[in-house]
This record gives C-alpha cells, sequence and structure tokens, in this order.
C-alpha cells in the first residue's frame, strides 16, 4: 500500500471511529442519523483501500442511499418530539451494565481478528497474475460470502429492518390519528363559518345554528326563538 493509501485509511478509520461514537452518543436522532451517514462514507474509503471496490460501492448505494435516508424517514414521521431533549434518568446500574457489554463486545472483536491467520494473497502485491488475487472483491467471491456462508444473518438483519419499518408506520399512524382527534372541533368550526358558493347552501347566520363543538346542549329559549324566526329578549 502507498503512502497516500495509507494516509487515506488512516483518515477514514479515525472518521469512521468518531462518528460511530457520535451516533451512539447525541441526544438528538437527526444529528445522530448524520453521523451515521458520515460513518458509512468513512467505511466505503476503507473499502476503497482495501481494493473492495464493489464493497465500497455497495456500502454508498445501499446504506448511505437507502438505510440512512429511511432512518431519516422514521424520525421526520414521529415528528418533533423525537427531537425533544430529555433528560438522563439512567442510573449508575444501567450505565456500568450497558459499559460492561461495550468492553465484553470490544474484546471478543479484538480476540476474534487476532486469532485470525492472514490471507494467503497480500492485498498490498496484488498484481491480478494470481487466481486468488483476481477473484478478491469480485461479484462472484461477495455473492459466495453473503448467500453462502452468511445467509441466515443476512436474512435476519432483513427480518429486522422489515420490523422497523412497521414500528415507524405504527408509530406515525397513531399519532396522526391522536392529532385529527383534537383538531375536529377546530376543523368543525371551520367548516361551519367557511365561504358557500351560492345563498342556498350557506346555513343560517343564527349563532345558535353554528357548529357548537365542545358545548353544552341548546337552551330551550333559544330553540323556541329558532322556530319562531325571533331573537332571545334581553
Amino acid at each position: 500500500m502507498s503512502t497516500s493509501g495509507e494516509l487515506l485509511f488512516l483518515v477514514c478509520g479515525f472518521a469512521a471511529t468518531i462518528a460511530a461514537v457520535l451516533t451512539v452518543t447525541m441526544r438528538n436522532p437527526l444529528r445522530s442519523a448524520i453521523a451515521l451517514l458520515v460513518h458509512v462514507i468513512s467505511l466505503a474509503g476503507l473499502y476503497l483501500t482495501l481494493h473492495a471496490h464493489l464493497l465500497a460501492a455497495i456500502q454508498l448505494i445501499v446504506y448511505a442511499g437507502a438505510i440512512v435516508v429511511l432512518f431519516v424517514f422514521v424520525i421526520m414521521l414521529i415528528g418533533p418530539g423525537a427531537m425533544e431533549h430529555r433528560a438522563d434518568t439512567r442510573g449508575w446500574v444501567m450505565k456500568t451494565i450497558g459499559g460492561g457489554l461495550i468492553v465484553l463486545f470490544a474484546g471478543a472483536i479484538t480476540f476474534s481478528v487476532g486469532e485470525a491467520t492472514a490471507p494467503e494473497v497480500a492485498i498490498a502485491t496484488c498484481d491480478g497474475s494470481d487466481p486468488a488475487c483476481r477473484e478478491f472483491g469480485s461479484v462472484e467471491a461477495l455473492s459466495d460470502s453473503i448467500y453462502r456462508q452468511a445467509a441466515v444473518p443476512f436474512e435476519l438483519v432483513s427480518m429486522l429492518l422489515l420490523v422497523a419499518i412497521i414500528a415507524a408506520i405504527g408509530t406515525a399512524r397513531g399519532r396522526t390519528a391522536a392529532q385529527k382527534d383534537e383538531a375536529d372541533p377546530v376543523e368543525a368550526r371551520r367548516m361551519a363559518l367557511r365561504p358557500f358558493a351560492n345563498d342556498a347552501e350557506a346555513p343560517s347566520l343564527n349563532p345558535a345554528k353554528i357548529s357548537t363543538v365542545g358545548q353544552g346542549p341548546p337552551h330551550p329559549l333559544e330553540i323556541g326563538n329558532e322556530s319562531d324566526g325571533e331573537t332571545p329578549a334581553e
């Protein structure tokens, strides 16, 4: 790997790490989505330095162009409530458990990477003459890894995304119905006072006939005066 390639690898790795930390620590969901976008783009840069051009293109098209946009749509559907800053009410027990899980996962990843054997073909010296070198990063190799070696995790991730979409739709529909119920009295009064095309469609100007949504039943004197076309005496 050349000096420029090593520099690009270090920059993309540093940016991916910082963006990943910001994604899980920022309180504002929209800012977390932006940090996730930066993380995805940085991963695509790492794939480019490893000569995995197809994987880098898929990373940008699928994750940056679809998954992150889906997250933003979900945040927008939830509404302004998702942008509100809430006080951190988690106790020290939950924070300790979360920190322990992070250390456990980081140790497991470090141990698995340390035990892995080095590939037979070095990417830095790959000139295309070796068959294994030509297959690295190709469509055939990537398809074999996803649909044969990791078919079950791939389908589980797909189901997870489907559940997230269904939850977002349910949350948005519930909020829309609640807002519609709250806006019904206002809408009724607006429709009662809107202009009409002709006099035949216009309702009576008697205040008693205007929509009384949210009010009690009309007084008996008002009903009698409406039938006689008179106004109640003061």
